[in-house]
């Protein structure tokens, strides 16, 4: 199961609330593809893909996990950061063996 900190779930509410129509939730996704195999997505969605989706409830906020990107999440922790080069979500992913030079992807 993915985790999101106290922090990452704020800032998500924060930006779903700003968007028309509001969202159902947070979608977090593992594709293929960059340098190392796998990248990680997250987008907000309007729908749950019944049968496909699990659906994680985190402090109030949905987030949907398909199928087959479960496998790659499990035990991942999403935080949210800000220092001086910027801010944005850092995925801590336990199952990780290694990651690109740019640490957008990863292995397995």
């Amino acid at each position: 199961m993915v985790q999101l900190t106290s922090v990452a779930v704020n800032k998500v509410k924060e930006i779903l609330s700003q968007q028309t129509p509001v969202p159902t939730g947070l979608r977090v996704a593992v594709v293929g593809g960059g340098c190392s195999g796998f990248s990680y997505r997250m987008a907000f969605e309007n729908q749950v893909n019944e049968g496909n989706d699990n659906v994680y409830e985190i402090d109030g906020l949905k987030v949907l996990v398909d199928q087959m990107s479960e496998m790659y999440l499990d035990g991942v922790s999403i935080d949210y950061i800000e220092t001086l080069e910027g801010a944005g979500f850092k995925f801590n992913n336990p199952n990780v063996k290694s990651t690109c030079g740019c640490g957008s992807s990863f292995t397995v």
